[in-house]
């Protein structure tokens, strides 16, 4: 067509798209900027140079100057006869015979690009469907506060100031640090010129697969679909598909792609939904009765039982579960390697016949994950916390509460004011652990400090003789009571001193509790009907009141102490007492729970910082052994996540040195 024809076609856009945005309660004109942030903010900024910016985030104009010239999307509005349509069809001649090469102007605030020059340029580009154009960019930094908008765009120049990416964005914080975890980065690395393009070619080839799939119904982005993409496939296997295979992967996961649409993207199951009592129908009780066939299950371990507390009792949680169930279930272990063969494992246990499958590891949540999108009709269950999957369903245990009671305990016997607490990883729930502990040793001693030592840093031992040469002899540290390794000293609530050790109380895990209700929640279908009846994650999150974890105490805990203890563990069981009763105070003062009377599920899932009663903090993920970087970099809270980066006050200096220089509009 000529450009008069063009130019014909894109007014008509215009004027259509313009017409229809007040019955959308949208704006008939595009935004300004200079009515967005002060005049002069917007006329200096950090000067980036040219760019080439994507199309889809030009939204507006620097001034409104051109405001009725264009509509919302760019489209001109303008007669045909005016010297602006002449100068427009010009600037299309041009570009579908040389191509438009002159950089626009642009100024970026929040991620998003507000013309200064070369308005009519964009309008041409977006007309012709150009996926970017190249821009002289001056980035306008928000003002600082609280809010997760301005969170997450400076997440956004951090990530663009190492890798030169401006195209991807997320909905929400943290998926940038997840995103270069995923891909095997760290916020420290700068990207070469083959990271940049082999990541180009990623997004361009998954952003087409996305939009076939209708991608453009989801409020949610691109970025929130690709980061959720390589969690299941992986990065390395999205360099090396085409955008056919990316199409056919995203069919399987869709529902996980959905997923990120829901506020609340996890549904918590807290307690076990009671057994249905199958009545028999009048033809079963006439004909003969049929032998239910059996539910296989396969348990899924990291490690050998004999090498592993943890895994030893998940091993005789399922030795227990398959002795009360009989012949209703069959149950059989697999151990595999988390580095190497984990899918082909799962695999395995699927080709022997396995409808069920219990990975026992949060090490193994990626290939789980895969194995459930993959295989939809197998039940794929993995031992983790605060995962939102579709596909994929959770379970773990409430052990903060048994922490709270063992917090009391520690807070009534000690004679120094000061107790030690011992945790392996900072991973979900087990901050809520820390905490739980502390504000019981502060509620039974308001003077009580605990202090804080890691296993995963240090080792469990010795963390144990750290806080022996601190004077702290009254401990808290792992979580079961079924089994000893080397250091067998730093198990439960002890005195400990050097090698004497004296047991007061343990925490305990009932696995095999756990394992037989969840069994029959699937012989009898309510499992299914859960998932069936929503559409967000399930988690099972289940406590002291559905029996999977308790306290016992030793001969050496006084039976006053007993007694005490046994008073805040009925009132938790019968859900008349919470160890999260509020307001409360972190260690940085501030307050949480102002104007609530304790904390939601939800609210102790996500801590990811310490009250003030506790002397330590949360470790960087450069300071873990590798078993510990292994878990956290699947499960672990934001801050364990996080290297030992200068990474604040790098951005900050940078962008107080770069706007010394002002570029005026």
């Amino acid at each position: 067509m000529s450009a008069e024809n063009e130019y014909r076609e894109a007014l008509r856009m215009g004027q259509r798209e313009a017409s229809a945005a007040p019955a959308k309660k949208e704006s008939a004109t595009m935004p300004v900027l200079d009515d967005i942030i002060p005049t002069e903010k917007s006329s200096s900024g950090i000067h980036l140079g040219i760019e080439q910016i994507p199309v889809n985030l030009i939204v507006g104009t620097k001034t409104e100057g051109r405001v009725n010239a264009f509509s919302p999307g760019f489209m001109p509005l303008l007669p045909e006869d005016t010297e602006f349509a002449a100068k427009w069809k010009s600037l299309y001649d041009s570009h579908i015979n040389e191509g438009i090469r002159d950089p626009v102007k642009v100024y970026e605030y929040m991620h998003r690009y507000y013309v200064a020059e070369g308005n009519k340029r964009v309008s041409v580009l977006k007309y012709c469907g150009a996926y970017s154009i190249p821009a002289d960019v001056t980035r306008i930094m928000p003002e600082q506060d609280d809010s997760d908008e301005v969170k997450l765009y400076m997440e956004y120049v951090e990530f663009n100031r190492r890798s030169k990416i401006n195209f991807i964005e997320f909905s929400k914080k943290g998926s940038y640090r997840e995103l270069l975890h995923a891909m095997g980065k760290s916020s420290d690395d700068v990207w070469s010129e083959d990271d940049r393009l082999n990541f180009s070619s990623v997004y361009y080839r998954f952003e087409k697969a996305y939009y076939k799939n209708r991608g453009e119904k989801l409020k949610t982005t691109v970025g929130d679909a690709l980061l959720s993409y390589i969690k299941v496939y992986g990065y390395a296997q999205a360099v090396d598909e085409t955008s056919e295979d990316i199409e056919a992967n995203l069919k399987k996961m869709w529902e996980d792609v959905a997923l990120n649409e829901q506020d609340e993207a996890i549904e918590l199951k807290t307690v076990p939904v009671e057994e249905k009592e199958i009545k028999p129908s009048v033809l079963s009780m006439i004909l003969p009765k049929a032998k239910p066939p059996k539910l296989k299950a396969a348990f899924v371990y990291d490690a050998l039982p004999e090498k592993s507390g943890w895994v030893f009792d998940h091993e005789a949680g399922r030795q227990y579960a398959q002795t009360v169930l009989g012949e209703l279930v069959e149950t059989q272990s697999y151990i595999c390697d988390v580095e190497n063969n984990c899918p082909e494992t799962l695999e395995q246990a699927i080709a022997d016949g396995c409808k069920l499958l219990f990975t026992t590891s949060p090490r193994m949540l990626q290939a789980s994950l895969r194995t459930a999108v993959e295989h939809p009709e197998i039940i794929v269950m993995n031992c983790s916390l605060n995962t939102s999957h579709r596909y994929l369903r959770t379970y773990y245990t409430r052990m903060y509460e048994v922490k709270f009671i063992l917090g009391l305990l520690a807070g009534s016997l000690t004679k120094s004011d000061h107790v030690g607490y011992v945790c392996d990883y900072p991973i979900y729930g087990q901050i809520a652990g820390i905490n739980a502990f502390a504000l019981g040793a502060q509620m039974a001693n308001p003077d009580c400090k605990v202090s804080l030592e890691w296993s995963a840093v240090k080792g469990a031992k010795e963390a144990a003789l750290s806080l022996n040469r601190q004077n702290i002899h009254l401990i808290s540290s792992q979580d079961t009571a079924r089994f000893t390794l080397d250091d067998r000293a730093s198990f439960g609530l002890s005195h400990i001193d050097g090698d004497k050790t004296e047991l007061l109380a343990v925490p305990v895990w009932k696995w095999g509790v756990y394992y037989e209700k969840l069994l029959r929640g699937v012989l009898d279908k309510t499992i299914k009907s859960e998932y069936d009846s929503t559409a967000r994650a399930l988690n099972y999150y289940w406590g002291m009141s559905a029996g999977v974890v308790d306290i016992e105490y030793a001969p050496a805990l006084p039976q006053a102490s007993r007694r005490f203890a046994d008073f805040f563990r009925g009132s938790i069981i019968n859900d008349t007492g919470t160890p999260f009763l509020t307001p409360f105070y972190t260690q940085s003062g501030e307050i949480i729970g102002k104007g609530q009377p304790e904390l939601t599920l939800e609210e102790i899932i996500n801590m990811d910082y310490l009250v003030d009663n506790v002397e330590g903090s949360i470790p960087l993920y450069e300071e873990l052994t590798d078993m510990g970087k292994s878990t956290v970099k699947t499960v672990g809270v934001r801050q364990a996540k996080e290297e030992a980066e200068v990474e604040p006050a790098d951005v900050r200096q940078e962008t107080q040195e770069t706007q010394e220089t002002e570029v005026t509009s």
